[in-house]
């Protein structure tokens, strides 16, 4: 598996990585963690997908993003000394993780430097993210955040080409996009009037990557 953690490190450091973690399973639906638990662990995601959410203060839930094999989680908390989540993280289908412990963590921080770097790089991609997603949010029409939002798990859960399957409702893709059901709704169906994809019940497909691509733009 290609985990940005794992490239960073030598092959001694990955066997030390390996020795002190341990892998962990959830059913589909299982909570990992809870917004506000202690921060005691980060994540690699092995295989299945996780959504990473929050509720507002309004009582709505907000899904930030969902992420699939390869990605890590919980690294960003753990670099204060008491830090609690700031995101609820929910296995979306049965999920494997290898988990790596904040005492194990923060001793490989003091030995690999290797570490500290992949940190740094992690935080610059966090900062990133938000940037794009706050530029998205000010200037970027509600039907193209809702595409963007649909391109992007093409590619979570296949190759993003044409036949690929999203196991995730209407629900999900307008709380990513920050707008109502019905207005996903909207939009969803007039890209699948147009050939684009094709909706069932609780999922996607992809008909069209490349003319979605230009709706999206």
């Amino acid at each position: 598996m290609d985990f940005p953690l794992l490239s960073a490190l030598d092959d001694a450091a990955r066997n030390r990585l390996r020795d002190v973690g341990a892998r962990r399973h959830f059913r589909r639906g299982e909570v990992v963690f809870h917004a506000g638990d202690a921060a005691n662990s980060m994540h690699l995601v092995l295989s299945g997908h996780v959504s990473v959410q929050i509720t507002t203060r309004s009582g709505d839930l907000a899904i930030l993003t969902v992420l699939g094999p390869g990605s890590s989680f919980g690294e960003i908390a753990l670099l204060r000394e008491e830090s609690e989540r700031s995101a609820t993280v929910s296995a979306l289908d049965p999920v494997e993780t290898f988990v790596l412990g904040k005492a194990d963590f923060l001793r490989l921080r003091a030995t690999l430097p290797a570490m500290d770097r992949y940190l740094v790089d992690q935080l610059a991609r966090y900062i990133r993210r938000q940037d794009a997603r706050l530029v998205e949010a000010l200037y970027v029409a509600v039907d193209k955040r809702v595409l963007r939002r649909v391109l992007a798990m093409a590619r979570l859960y296949g190759d993003g080409g044409a036949g690929t399957v999203i196991p995730l409702t209407q629900d999900v893709f307008a709380s990513m996009a920050g707008t109502t059901r019905p207005t996903a709704n909207q939009v969803l169906r007039a890209a699948e009037r147009d050939g684009l994809v094709t909706m069932s019940r609780g999922r996607i497909r992809i008909e069209d990557p490349s003319g979605l691509a230009r709706r999206a733009r």
